[in-house]
C-alpha cells in the first residue's frame, strides 16, 4: 500500500504514520451517545465528577488508568482496551498491500483508495471525494483502467467528487447501496445498487464482495478485495464510526462489525475511511468497543 502525500506535482509518495481517527475523548463521546448515557449517569455509576467526564468527552484531557477502567463497563466498552486508549499505549502494527494505493481526500480529512490488478492495471476507486483533479491525476499517473467507483456511504467527504470522476471515466461503473445512493444525485439512476454478499467480477478470476454494514448510515457498505476490506466509516483502527443512520443505530454498527467484519480472516487488512490501516486480528484484540 502506498500513502500519497498529495501535496506535490511530482507524485512523490512516502509511508506516513497517520493519527488514529479517535482518541479517548472521541471514543467516550461515541459510546455515551450510542448508549444514551450522559455525564451525570457516569458520575453516579463511577464516583468521577460529571464535570470531569464532560471535559474528557469534549477533548479536554484524558482519564487515568483506574478512571478509564471504571467508566468502560458502564458504556459496554472493554476496560483494558479503553485504558490503553486513554494512555495512548496502542497503535496498529504497520501493514502493506502491494495492490492498494492510499490517497488523502483533501480538503476532507478522509481516506481514498485505488486497488488494482498488477498485470492489467484494471482498477477500482474507493470513495471519490475531495479535489477531483487530484483523483484524476492519480488514476492517469497509474495508467489504471478504471472499472468501478465503489462508494462506502453517502457523506460528502466520501462521495462529493463522484460526478467529476464519472465525467472523465464514463465507462467506470458506480457502485453503491440502495439506501444511500440518492446522495450522488442524477448518477443514482445508472448506479449499480449492490446488496449484502453480492460479488462483482474483477478480471478473470477475482471478485469484489460487498458487505452491507449499516449503522453509520443506513446504506454503509464495506468492500472486500482479496485480503483487504475497505470499511468506510464503520470500523476504524481502535474505534468505530458514529451512529448517523436514519433508521440504523449504534447497536447496528457494533453488530455489523461483529457479524460481518470480524468473521473475515484475521490477516484481512482493514482500510478505513479515516485514520491508519489495521487488521481484523488487531481490531479483535485491541478495539475497546469489542471485548474479548
Amino acid at each position: 500500500m502506498r500513502f500519497d502525500r498529495g501535496g506535490d506535482a511530482s507524485g512523490c509518495t512516502e509511508v506516513l504514520r497517520m493519527r488514529l481517527e479517535d482518541d479517548f475523548g472521541d471514543i467516550l463521546r461515541k459510546a455515551m451517545h450510542g448508549t444514551g448515557t450522559d455525564a451525570e449517569d457516569l458520575a453516579r455509576a463511577t464516583g468521577i465528577a460529571a464535570a470531569t467526564i464532560a471535559a474528557w468527552a469534549a477533548g479536554g484531557g484524558t482519564a487515568g488508568e483506574d478512571e478509564a477502567r471504571a467508566v468502560a463497563p458502564v458504556l459496554g466498552l472493554d476496560p483494558g482496551r479503553l485504558a490503553d486508549s486513554a494512555a495512548g499505549r496502542w497503535y496498529p502494527q504497520p501493514v502493506e498491500s502491494a495492490d492498494v494505493r492510499h490517497h488523502p481526500q483533501r480538503p476532507h480529512p478522509s481516506n481514498g483508495y485505488v486497488f488494482f490488478l498488477a498485470g492489467s492495471r484494471r482498477a477500482a476507486l474507493v470513495d471519490p471525494a475531495g479535489v477531483p483533479e487530484h483523483l484524476v491525476r492519480i488514476l492517469r499517473d497509474g495508467a489504471y483502467h478504471l472499472q468501478y467507483v465503489l462508494i462506502t456511504h453517502k457523506h460528502a467527504d466520501h462521495c462529493d467528487a463522484t460526478a467529476e470522476v464519472a465525467a472523465v471515466f464514463p465507462a467506470a461503473k458506480i457502485v453503491m447501496h440502495e439506501l444511500d445512493v440518492h446522495a450522488i444525485g442524477p448518477l443514482a439512476g445508472s448506479a449499480l445498487r449492490v446488496r449484502d454478499g453480492e460479488e462483482l467480477p474483477f478480471g478473470d478470476d477475482v471478485r469484489i464482495r460487498m458487505l452491507h454494514t449499516p449503522g453509520h448510515t443506513d446504506g454503509s457498505s464495506s468492500y472486500v478485495f482479496r485480503s483487504a476490506v475497505f470499511t468506510g466509516d464503520t470500523l476504524f483502527a481502535g474505534s468505530v464510526g458514529g451512529a448517523y443512520g436514519d433508521a440504523s443505530t449504534y447497536d447496528d454498527i457494533l453488530t455489523s462489525v461483529r457479524a460481518k467484519l470480524f468473521t473475515l480472516p484475521d490477516d484481512t487488512v482493514v482500510m478505513p475511511g479515516h485514520g491508519p490501516p489495521s487488521t481484523i486480528a488487531q481490531e479483535r484484540a485491541h478495539n475497546p468497543f469489542f471485548g474479548s
